[in-house]
């Protein structure tokens, strides 16, 4: 296996998204997307007591033409959309929405979110759909973390917990519109593990906190998105303490991005038509109750 080397270092500046605090290694100024994965967000957020959890998080709101995904680390996230769906996930689970030709959905706090230590923990993570699958029926896979397959490093230092694709010789159970590979690695410090990466994929990992080594670069501390040069197979990683990442890879679209707010499309047409169809109901109607 050749290791690949490193691209650019990307930090999780902090951000307001409608008075939520969070972190956003991507997109930033320099870079639009890695194709295509086009945005991640990072949020440790503690709830307030004195709030009930059905008016905290993110009310309902459409989306058209890519995947949003949710990462759950602390907590858990009450999903509830326009198709029917209503669940509820907890830490070490994950919520993938493909959201197709258009779906309302809102993403709250779980009901007993005070009662189990009232933080939430979340990466959301957007990938792109392919043009010719933006227009497919929504659909949402939400799975619990007692079903999501884990694999040990051989030092038995690292553990992968494999989402989605195929990850260090595990097929990941949720399937994606896109080509693409996500995982959520937790190593003890002194850890050390290499994953195969395949050679046309672009590939990233994000470090929710601690310290890593990657061969042939060097440390990369917490809070910072690794964008791996496309001159190699895999990937090998040390912590230097305690730390947790996800991994991601992901066979490049080559398509144009156009998007705005909740909807991305190839074409500006595309998003006036979205915009149109929010606006007439053709997504449906999310009322929480």
């Amino acid at each position: 296996m050749k290791n690949r080397t490193i691209s650019r270092l990307l930090y999780a500046h902090q951000v307001d998204m409608g008075g939520l605090p969070v972190r956003q290694p991507l997109p930033t100024q320099q870079v639009g997307q890695v194709d295509p994965f086009l945005l991640l967000h990072h949020a440790d957020i503690k709830v307030p007591s004195t709030i009930e959890p059905d008016h905290a998080g993110v009310g309902p709101h459409p989306h058209r033409g890519f995947s949003p995904v949710t990462f759950i680390f602390k907590g858990g996230v009450h999903h509830r959309d326009s198709r029917g769906n209503d669940s509820t996930i907890y830490a070490g689970g994950a919520q993938w929405m493909n959201a197709g030709r258009g779906i309302i959905h809102s993403e709250r706090p779980t009901h007993d979110i005070h009662e189990i230590g009232g933080r939430q923990e979340i990466i959301q993570l957007w990938i792109n759909t392919p043009a010719e699958r933006k227009m497919d029926q929504p659909s949402y896979f939400p799975l619990e973390a007692d079903k999501v397959p884990v694999v040990k490093s051989a030092d038995r230092q690292v553990e992968a917990r494999i989402f989605s694709g195929q990850l260090l010789g595990v097929q990941g159970p949720i399937p994606s519109p896109a080509d693409v590979n996500a995982a959520t690695l937790a190593f003890a410090k002194g850890g050390k593990i290499s994953v195969p990466v395949p050679a046309h994929h672009n590939a990233l990992v994000y470090l929710l906190d601690g310290k890593l080594t990657v061969e042939g670069f060097g440390m990369v501390e917490a809070l910072h998105l690794v964008h791996f040069n496309n001159d190699g197979d895999g990937l090998t990683l040390e912590a230097l303490e305690d730390t947790r990442a996800l991994v991601l890879s992901g066979a490049p679209l080559h398509e144009e991005v156009v998007s705005y707010g909740p909807f991305v499309m190839n074409t500006q047409t595309q998003i006036l038509e979205a915009m149109r169809d929010y606006r007439v109901g053709k997504m449906g109607v999310l009322i929480e109750e």
